[in-house]
């Protein structure tokens, strides 16, 4: 299909003063007088002038120019750098119609095995994201970073305070599991954690994070598609978004969420979201922070080592008896990237039996071996 009638080109001025052979821009290809062949390549660069979700700030209409001019600047990371970027995705009609281009967009890419980064305007942009998956018949992993829930369901509230909800209500329901990293307590209603709590979904608060940002690893190499909101950065680093924060996520934090991102061989999307240009400092702060964010998770996806077969010799096998059922919790460890799994048994023929090899952390295993039952390993199991 020919993507040209999508897109608007990346305009002159956004590339034009990079001149370094070394440079990010100088080692991709991008739409300026030509749509690049998307076949073949391995990671696409979206960028969406959408805001109506969010009220329709106009400053976020030029958000992934920048970002496009602090990243092209950047230099070339490792490995193939088979990497395209279209342009920007002409908006639709309505906000509806946005989704829809959207998501046919990421549809035919993920069918050619190309990787999409959306560099968005509001978070309900994620909706166009995750409807992309539906036609591909098989359950997918939700992994969203964002200081609020958003997950209101009240007439009147704008999209992107309740795109989550909409896409738990989506229908058909090919969501296997949602994770949500870096809320802020004080800024959500306590029911809504509720409600992800029955559904068997996870969230861990910023200060969980902040804490151990390692333990956060096996969560995001659950995930199958990756959301970024802004907003879940703190304000000194990113003050470019209307809902930015004193308190979140270091930007230093944000690269290393984006490099674990990267480096999950599960993962075929991701989508930076909520930047605001007109809120950012004199020296676009923001999207520097963005730029190095995307810059890292392009660096781990050149990193991924598809670590899948469990039975061979690149692992090695960890029975733990235990005082109580199961009897045994059965861990993998790669002896490659030191990364670690568990088994988990599944009953029957469940559709969750792709997962029965979950990933995990050292701490869990560790946790095993002083015969208590890793809090991992119960959430996965009450999932089958």
């Amino acid at each position: 299909m020919d993507l040209t009638l999508f897109f608007s080109p990346v305009d002159e001025s956004v590339y034009g003063g990079v001149s370094s052979t070394a440079s990010f821009l100088k080692n991709i290809r991008i739409f300026s007088e030509k749509m690049p062949e998307y076949k073949g390549s391995q990671i696409a660069i979206i960028g969406v002038n959408e805001t109506r979700g969010a009220g329709h700030h106009p400053g976020k209409l030029n958000a992934p120019d920048e970002v496009r001019k602090k990243l092209y600047q950047l230099k070339r990371g490792t490995g193939a750098y088979r990497i395209i970027d279209l342009g920007n995705l002409n908006p639709g009609i309505d906000l509806d119609e946005t989704y829809v281009r959207l998501s046919e967009v990421c549809r035919i890419l993920l069918e050619s095995n190309v990787l999409p980064v959306i560099i968005g305007g509001a978070h309900d942009l994620d909706y166009g994201q995750y409807w992309a998956y539906e036609r591909f018949e098989k359950l997918v992993s939700f992994l969203n970073i964002d200081a609020f829930l958003d997950l209101e369901d009240k007439h009147g509230v704008s999209p992107d305070r309740r795109h989550i909800h909409k896409i738990l209500l989506h229908e058909p329901n090919y969501l296997l599991s949602y994770t949500h990293l870096a809320y802020q307590s004080y800024l959500i209603d306590p029911s809504s954690i509720g409600v992800l709590e029955k559904l068997y979904f996870e969230a861990f608060r910023v200060g969980q994070m902040r804490t151990n940002l390692t333990e956060m690893e096996p969560a995001i190499r659950q995930a199958d598609l990756l959301t970024f909101d802004v907003s879940a950065i703190r304000s000194a680093d990113a003050p470019g978004s209307d809902r930015a924060q004193p308190f979140g996520l270091s930007g230093e934090d944000a690269c290393q969420i984006c490099w674990y991102a990267g480096m999950n061989e599960k993962l075929s999307s991701v989508g930076f979201y909520g930047y605001s240009p007109d809120y950012d400092d004199a020296h676009m702060k923001t999207a520097s922070v963005l730029a190095t964010m995307i810059w890292y998770f392009i660096e781990g996806y050149y990193h991924r080592k598809n670590e899948q077969d469990f039975r061979s010799n690149d692992f090695t096998k960890f029975t733990v008896s235990m005082p109580v059922e199961p009897e045994t919790v059965i861990f993998y460890k790669s002896k490659f990237t030191e990364r670690w799994w568990m088994e988990i048994p599944m009953p029957g023929h469940s559709p969750y039996a792709r997962n029965s090899i979950v990933p995990c952390s050292y701490n869990d295993y560790i946790t095993a071996t002083q015969g208590d039952i890793p809090d991992r390993y119960i959430a996965a199991l009450s999932k089958g």
